[in-house]
C-alpha cells in the first residue's frame, strides 16, 4: 500500500476530487494548508507599498492506495491539478506498513 500526499491549488480541489471519485478513489483527507516552493512566495502591490507574501494557501491531500492504483491515481492527480505555471504543487509518495479500520478491525488492503 502506498500515502500519496498531494498538495494542490485550493481552486483545482473539487476538478481532483471528483476525478477522483470517478476512479473509484473515496477515501480523501483534505486540508487547507500554507507553503512555498521554489518560487519562494510572490511579491505584491498594496496602495503603492509592495510587500511579500511567502506562504501561499494551498490544499492538501492524502490518500492511501494499493500498490496496483498508485499509477492511475497519481495520474489523476497530476491531470487534474496541472495549470502549467509555477505553483502547481507537488506529490509525495511513501509505503504503508499497515491500514486498520477502526469500526470492523479490519486490516490491510480490506481497510482502505
Amino acid at each position: 500500500m502506498k500515502e500519496i500526499i498531494a498538495i494542490i491549488r485550493p481552486e483545482k480541489l473539487l476538478d481532483v476530487k471528483n476525478a477522483l471519485e470517478e476512479a473509484k478513489c473515496h477515501g480523501i483527507t483534505v486540508t487547507e494548508v500554507k507553503g512555498r516552493g521554489r518560487q519562494l512566495g510572490i511579491t505584491e502591490s498594496y496602495r503603492g507599498s509592495n510587500y511579500k507574501v511567502d506562504l501561499l494557501p494551498k490544499t492538501k491531500l492524502e490518500i492511501v492506495v494499493t500498490d496496483e492504483k498508485l499509477d492511475e491515481i497519481v495520474g489523476v492527480i497530476v491531470k487534474k491539478a496541472q495549470t502549467g505555471d509555477i505553483g502547481d504543487g507537488k506529490i509525495f509518495i511513501s509505503n504503508v506498513e499497515d491500514v486498520v479500520r477502526i469500526r470492523t478491525n479490519e486490516r490491510g488492503e480490506k481497510a482502505i
